[in-house]
């Protein structure tokens, strides 16, 4: 029993320990480039400011990236503490 128990905590470990890096990440993302706009508008990508850019497509795409990040992660732990199901 205190086997099981100890598989659960290191798996809620686990878990926390990923969600909070990728929170930390989609804040970053979230107000980084507001912050820093002026700065980030200094250089352009794609003929638009930096700045722009991020606030309209890049914030887009790292959330896309997170979700996907996240859902590899958590069935790489699914299988490791033996919680994944086969579709």
């Amino acid at each position: 029993m205190s086997d099981i128990r100890a598989r659960q905590r290191a798996y809620w470990r686990a878990t926390l320990r990923l969600t909070s890096i990728l929170l930390l990440a989609w804040a970053a993302a979230s107000f980084l480039p507001g912050w820093f706009a002026e700065d980030l508008n200094a250089y352009s990508f794609h003929g638009w400011p930096l700045g722009f850019y991020m606030a309209a497509q890049g914030a887009l795409i790292i959330f896309l990236l997170i979700v996907w990040i996240y859902d590899q992660w958590m069935t790489r732990l699914e299988r490791r503490y033996g919680l994944h199901d086969e579709d």
